[in-house]
């Protein structure tokens, strides 16, 4: 099997659906017979929680630990902390110590390829590695950056959300020109969509006008949902721009 495809899901901006749209694709693609490894690279442990491991600061080993090890270069096994979820996904699971990784890494030699460094580990085991990125643009989430082959970005489809996609894409320009030449936007997917509101018809042209030239916006877009909101399951099928 080839390396895995390394793919980060990111937006500086919280409650855009990051995690929502990591825990559906990375399931989706399960469903469709590919190996998923899930990584949970926020403090906040929400992709953790949502997959039902409920005790996340109790866990022994999480990105946190195996972060650490790399740093130190401290050996660990391929398969050292993965946790198995019964849909057919593997997970790296984060909780709030994660947080103080951020100052750790200012001080560590090659501190932008810390998460790059240990996926090259394991990545070859997965047809896929989905990287559930934090809430800003701090050093956790340019080791995600740095790791992937591509990113995609979940837009709320509000004015102020769509406002600092400038921002992000400039960051990953960026990474792509100073660390990690390979990366690219594999697209952007407008969530937390009511359909029926003038607002969202309006970002979602502005979006596809703005952007759509240079960068993939899906067709697709995700509805604002009570259901989900609730914690019921609801399943999204991946696109087939990740299919092989």
């Amino acid at each position: 099997m080839a390396d895995g495809k390394v793919i980060a899901i990111a937006n500086q901006k919280g409650g855009t659906g990051k995690t929502t749209t990591t825990v559906n694709l990375g399931i989706g693609l399960a469903r469709l017979g590919k190996k998923v490894l899930l990584v949970d690279a926020d403090p906040q442990g929400d992709l953790t929680t949502s997959l039902g491991f409920l005790d996340a600061d109790n866990l022994s080993i999480t990105l946190e630990t195996l972060m650490k090890k790399v740093m130190k270069d401290i050996p660990f096994q391929p398969n050292e902390g993965i946790l198995h979820h019964n849909e057919g996904v593997d997970l790296i699971p984060s909780n709030i110590e994660l947080s103080a990784m951020e100052m750790s890494l200012v001080t560590a030699m090659s501190r932008e390829n810390i998460l790059k460094n240990y996926l090259g580990n394991i990545k070859m085991k997965y047809d896929y590695v989905l990287i559930d990125c934090m809430p800003s643009l701090g050093m956790i989430t340019i080791n995600a950056l740095a790791a992937a082959d591509s990113v995609i970005i979940p837009v709320q489809a509000h004015y102020l959300p769509a406002k600092g996609m400038t921002q992000l894409i400039q960051t990953i320009g960026k990474v792509k020109r100073q660390i990690n030449p390979k990366l690219n936007i594999e697209g952007l997917l407008l969530t937390l969509v009511e359909g029926r509101t003038n607002l969202a018809k309006t970002v979602s042209t502005t979006l596809r006008q703005q952007y759509g030239s240079e960068i993939k916006v899906y067709q697709s877009e995700i509805p604002k949902s009570i259901v989900a909101a609730t914690g019921e399951k609801q399943r999204h099928q991946p696109e087939s721009f990740l299919w092989r």
